[in-house]
């Protein structure tokens, strides 16, 4: 059986191994340990420390030689976090790790869960603001089980390592494996509460924190649509995005008026490019913070709308459908949505569609 103090000399062993950045993983940072002071840890691996002591002396190293700096140190990783966290609003982000709960470490990654049911529109969005990277699919086996990660590491001011998981799993409770219990993980909102809460010194700019750039979201969004090629019995006009262009020139003609409308035409179908078997529930998560009340129940309900013209929806939801206030703006969108599908139809460029909106929206404001 180990002692007390062999015990404590392989977690010091262990913490320097990561503190210095030669191991990552637990696991081979204690094995690593004992081997070097001579501990057939095969023999007795039940015996070694846990992933919390060495987490704690990893926290003893980092007070020792950082001092002070520590401090600005996890303000400036947490303020690069939620900068990024902020352009990946459609994946749901959630900060993870010791960035959340401060065992921040010389070198620490920031690490943060994304969810998504595929790495393009990630990678597009990071094209899109010139930010570097590198994916990465890693196999692991536990328990006779195989298990495929997708890791996106984003190389900029601080290192980043996106995990990406199923749309359906944004609810689910993740394990940390040091502590055995639900990871402490903080969404940009909860971000925000920490930094405020912890940093009163952190300059965060003159934009509100956790603002969404919904312009900048919706051209990310379409822009993957071109790829998407339609079932030509229903779309002969051929891919996804030049549907929504073409409803976007039907509406803007017809309903000038009307920015929600026009808006709904361009962005209803932006979901194809995440999910074509669900692609309202993915646009309307996608969506989520950039749309007005009547815009999201025209996209939420376009599909209902077809159902409800063909014939083939319930009484109920028939009945809830033409309760609503916005009933005939739905229908007309239904409408919209089946004139554009024209082959060789003129119609503007996402530029163009977005800046037409981004001109209105600063008239109004």
């Amino acid at each position: 059986m180990l002692s007390t103090k062999l015990r404590r000399h392989i977690a010091i062993e262990a913490a320097k191994l990561m503190y210095e950045r030669t191991e990552r993983e637990y696991f081979t940072a204690k094995r690593k340990a004992a081997a070097r002071l001579g501990v057939n840890f095969k023999q007795q691996p039940q015996e070694l420390p846990s992933n919390r002591e060495i987490r704690d002396a990893i926290q003893g190293l980092a007070r020792m030689f950082e001092g002070p700096a520590r401090d600005d140190t996890l303000r400036d990783m947490r303020l690069a976090g939620l900068r990024l966290m902020r352009l990946l609003t459609p994946f749901h982000p959630r900060l993870i790790g010791s960035v959340v709960t401060g065992h921040v470490r010389r070198g620490s990654d920031i690490d943060i869960h994304l969810f998504s049911d595929g790495t393009s529109a990630i990678t597009e969005t990071l094209d899109a603001h010139g930010l570097r990277y590198d994916v990465e699919r890693k196999r692991v086996i536990k328990h006779n089980t195989e298990r495929i990660f997708t890791h996106v590491h984003v190389h900029d001011d601080y290192e980043y390592e996106l995990t990406v998981y199923g749309r359906d799993q944004v609810n689910y409770t993740f394990k940390s494996s040091v502590t055995g219990k639900a990871i402490e993980r903080a969404s940009i909102e909860q971000l925000e509460a920490l930094i405020a809460r912890e940093h009163a010194d952190a300059d965060l700019g003159d934009e509100p924190v956790g603002r969404v750039d919904r312009f900048l979201i919706w051209s990310l969004l379409l822009a993957p649509l071109e790829r998407v090629k339609q079932d030509p019995r229903r779309h002969p006009e051929g891919d996804a995005l030049y549907h929504a262009l073409q409803a976007f020139e039907i509406a803007r003609e017809e309903y000038p008026y009307d920015q929600e409308l026009i808006t709904a035409a361009l962005l209803h179908d932006v979901g194809k490019a995440i999910d074509p078997h669900d692609h309202v529930t993915a646009g309307i998560e996608a969506l989520e913070g950039t749309l007005s009340e009547r815009e999201t129940f025209l996209i939420a309900h376009h599909m209902d709308a077809l159902a409800y013209h063909e014939q083939t929806l319930g009484a109920r939801h028939r009945g809830r459908l033409e309760a609503s206030e916005w009933f005939e703006d739905l229908m007309a969108l239904r409408d919209i949505d089946n004139r554009a599908r024209r082959r060789g139809a003129e119609v503007c460029t996402t530029d163009e569609a977005l800046a037409f909106l981004q001109a209105w929206a600063a008239e109004e404001s």
